[in-house]
């Protein structure tokens, strides 16, 4: 864990290359990526099936590679009542919260008498990878499947690595409305959903994180699909002053170092006794957590202390550019105001970012790696689409082609200037290229 004060006057360049710094990501996993995809795209379900066995320790037929509707049924029943419910609070809260970030459709006649406007109309198909490995993520699934549901999608196609899925995972996938499930994952599962395999068939986009191997193969075929974006290590900043509860304030860093050894967690505070209290009470909290490995290794490698004046706070975090900021303080609006670059914002002393992780509504799926300077989390918009309107009568296009042909020909586009210039009953200049 680094320790920095903002009045140090190397601290500009030593805070810049400590966020500056990688993490998490293993060498060559490009290349490893491609040939998976390749292979894919060579041999279809065959692929699938060699690698379950390779890198999954798996062996699947074709037959194995879906799970059925009673499979779905039989795991959510086994899961544990009150998780269920927990699933369904969240399940309704997360479908209301993306509810209300429908868009519109719009018509209207400008002052030329165009008539202009826009349509939003939802995806076909869209595939949801679900991480397998450390834990189960019954919270990824309605993360990504409920917007995608709420917005109309029709064909909704969940991966999953395979092996025994959890009872929580399949009842978040029947809560979420998901009945398409394959025991497939990796950067071959990202492979399938963009080509197609075997029964597995291509998606439009592809939404949910997974591994680097995950991240790399979402990478590489965009374009062919739409992807959410690429997924790094957690982050977590809490802005906090001196009245908080050290151990409260620990507790929320650790809630992102537990997720990963590459997450990154970051305290600032105005008070020095304060940030020696939060990182006692890390240490005391680290030794009895079943993820304490991870998120010790987190909070040595990449977790830092920032002491600076509360008023400066907004400027490091739009700095760090978090996929998480806290601002636990007493008048947090303030502060959190004045941040331009943050994927989810919390509020107070009450609200602690495993809200948003869980059952708060907003979406977790968050830009990393300081994306949130130009990207936001997931919504209900990342499974729509905005199609452009236009209708002209003879009125109007007789005002708008004049310029047209003007620029028409301007770019030595004597086919678009003839477009509109026949409609006037008239010649465009001929093409002298």
């Amino acid at each position: 864990m680094r320790r920095f004060q903002v009045d140090d006057a190397d601290f500009p360049t030593a805070f810049a290359a400590f966020l500056a710094e990688r993490r998490g990501t293993p060498p060559d996993v490009e290349n490893a990526v491609r040939d998976v995809i390749a292979a894919v795209r060579t041999e279809g379900v065959e692929a699938l099936l060699r690698f379950a066995r390779a890198f999954d320790g798996v062996e699947l037929t074709v037959d194995d590679l879906r799970l059925g509707d009673d499979e779905i049924a039989e795991g959510a029943a086994a899961c544990a009542p009150e998780v269920r419910e927990a699933i369904a609070f969240a399940a309704k809260r997360i479908r209301d919260y993306h509810e209300r970030q429908r868009p519109a459709d719009q018509r209207f006649v400008d002052d030329v008498g165009v008539q202009l406007g826009w349509r939003w109309t939802p995806l076909d198909s869209v595939g949801i990878y679900v991480p397998g490995g450390r834990a189960a993520y019954p919270s990824t699934v309605l993360m990504n499947a409920v917007p995608a549901v709420a917005a109309g999608v029709e064909r909704v196609a969940m991966v999953t690595p395979p092996g025994r899925l959890q009872p929580a995972v399949l009842a978040a996938a029947q809560a979420a409305g998901v009945r398409e499930i394959w025991r497939v994952g990796g950067a071959q599962a990202v492979a399938a959903l963009a080509y197609g395999a075997g029964p597995i068939k291509p998606v439009d986009k592809i939404v949910g994180p997974g591994n680097a191997f995950v991240t790399a193969a979402k990478r590489q075929v965009y374009g062919v699909v739409g992807i959410d974006a690429l997924a790094g290590p957690s982050e977590i900043v809490v802005v906090a002053d001196a009245r908080n509860d050290p151990e409260w304030i620990a507790a929320d860093l650790l809630s992102q170092a537990e997720h990963d050894p590459a997450a990154q967690s970051i305290l600032i505070t105005d008070d020095p006794a304060f940030a020696a209290a939060v990182e006692i009470a890390v240490e005391r909290q680290l030794g009895g957590l079943t993820t304490g490995e991870d998120a010790r290794a987190s909070w040595r490698d990449h977790g830092a202390v920032v002491i600076a004046p509360l008023e400066a706070s907004p400027a490091l975090v739009d700095q760090i550019a978090p996929e998480h900021v806290e601002f636990a303080v007493e008048a947090p609006e303030a502060l959190a105001d004045r941040v331009r670059h943050a994927g989810a914002i919390f509020l107070g002393r009450h609200a602690p970012e495993a809200l948003g992780d869980y059952v708060a509504g907003s979406n977790h799926v968050l830009p990393t790696s300081r994306a949130a300077r130009f990207s936001s989390g997931l919504s209900l918009g990342d499974f729509l689409k905005r199609t452009s309107i236009v209708k002209c009568d003879e009125a109007a296009f007789a005002v708008l082609a004049p310029p047209t042909i003007a620029l028409a020909e301007a770019e030595g586009l004597p086919a678009h200037a003839r477009s509109a210039a026949i409609r006037l009953g008239q010649r465009a200049q001929p093409d002298r290229t």
